[in-house]
């Protein structure tokens, strides 16, 4: 099913020709009005009117957060404050926030490439949606408000938190499709486990998930204990905020919405390409952002392009689900570790919950990372010897996926923090 199929299976020849012609538009218009971008254009001696095909993007410049920071809060803006109808931020947790701006016209791209993921997955408007996601400055909520109108579906936008209220209401108004994070999805059937309601008695059939990495282990979970069909789907709001790439029904990678993005995978260390299917940095460029448009925007994403073509029909380019950020990327004895590895082990043993903390800590001059696993009740009831071999077992395969050996230590099933957003599960106590 198609919300644009006119764009969204267009032949690879008249996409790059579209992608062409709103890149040059975009650079003239950022090279014009953005002091940021023209002093930089200007230094580097770039002429944003040379630009005759899409490899000549590689020649520009990468965006970083911070430069959305040091312009804070509407130095990156390409049109007068006048014609911006919506101003979204990030939290500022780490820093100075970054602030975007939207004009009449991007809200309504915005809402239709929501409507595409919405409708990818399955959604039609005959689903109410029930929109967990927090509203206000996080693009998110909204987002996938919009989006989900656009499509014609009914939003219930109950946003975050309050999860016993959520499931009372979803069980009232007959909820068809969830929006949230994965992890708070689990932290719903952990809930309704405990107030003793069946999921497969309640109308939900679809989830849509995103902020946040999972795994494939993960979806399954999920998948079951929900008995809905799980997607993935993938924005930031530096860029837009939801919409930028989502799955379809295949749930076999995530389509980028090629027509009004251009992206590409990069060593984070060389900043070169990376060879078809490695994992990379994802650094994306608005084709169509009026008010806010972004060059090579380095997200800190780590995927991989997916080449194959998908079974939908849909002929923009796949990417894998997020593995984690290169800035969140532990290094163990020299050795990279992200914490979507850990959690598709977890998730492959019997007895383990799919919850866990990461203790980073340097002994003798020595890293040492101890994995806190939650295990069923049952576990702590069990004679040693079946603790010390699920121990065993767990950091064989720890061993055989990270190449490093952990410390393992089994903690009581839902003892470990719950998290209604993005999960933060590492603690890194070393001074680096």
């Amino acid at each position: 099913m198609y919300w644009q199929k006119e764009l969204e299976c267009l032949p690879g020849s008249d996409l790059k020709k579209l992608q062409l012609q709103r890149l040059q538009r975009t650079l003239k218009r950022v090279g014009t009005n953005v002091p940021f971008y023209r002093n930089r254009f200007q230094k580097l001696k770039l002429d944003p009117n040379k630009v005759n095909s899409l490899d000549d993007i590689r020649r520009f410049p990468f965006t970083l957060k911070q430069d959305l920071r040091d312009n804070y809060p509407y130095g990156l803006f390409a049109v007068p404050l006048r014609d911006v109808v919506r101003v979204h931020s990030s939290s500022g947790t780490t820093g100075m926030a970054t602030v975007v701006g939207y004009s009449k016209n991007d809200i309504v791209n915005w809402s239709d490439l929501v409507a595409r993921i919405l409708c990818g997955a399955g959604v039609t408007p005959d689903d109410v949606i029930q929109i967990a996601f927090g509203y206000g400055l996080f693009t998110g909520g909204f987002g996938l408000h919009y989006g989900a109108e656009r499509l014609g579906a009914s939003v219930i936008p109950i946003s975050a938190g309050n999860t016993k209220r959520q499931i009372q209401i979803m069980q009232d108004f007959k909820t068809t499709a969830l929006v949230c994070t994965p992890s708070y999805a689990l932290k719903m059937a952990d809930v309704m486990m405990d107030m003793g309601i069946n999921p497969n008695g309640m109308s939900l059939r679809y989830g849509l998930f995103g902020a946040e990495p999972w795994s494939e282990a993960m979806r399954i979970e999920i998948n079951e204990r929900l008995g809905i069909r799980a997607t993935d789907n993938y924005g930031l709001s530096e860029v837009m905020g939801p919409g930028v790439a989502g799955e379809c029904h295949e749930c076999n990678g995530l389509h980028v919405n090629e027509d009004h993005f251009y992206v590409e995978i990069l060593d984070p260390k060389t900043l070169e390409p990376v060879a078809p299917g490695e994992v990379g940095e994802l650094v994306i460029t608005t084709l169509t952002k009026e008010a806010f448009p972004v060059i090579r925007y380095r997200t800190r994403d780590l995927t991989r392009f997916l080449p194959e073509p998908c079974p939908c029909g849909r002929t923009f380019v796949r990417m894998g689900r997020m593995m984690g950020r290169s800035d969140d990327m532990l290094i163990i004895k020299g050795v990279n570790v992200f914490p979507t590895q850990i959690e598709a082990v977890l998730f492959e043993i019997e007895g383990t919950e799919p919850h866990y903390r990461l203790i980073v800590e340097r002994e003798n001059n020595e890293d040492k990372l101890t994995v806190q696993v939650e295990v069923v009740e049952s576990m702590f009831f069990d004679q040693m010897k079946k603790q010390r071999a699920l121990v065993d077992t767990i950091k064989k395969r720890m061993a055989s996926e990270l190449g490093i050996g952990v410390q393992i230590k089994l903690v009581e099933e839902r003892s470990l923090e719950r998290f209604n957003g993005k999960g933060d599960r590492v603690i890194d106590k070393r001074k680096l």
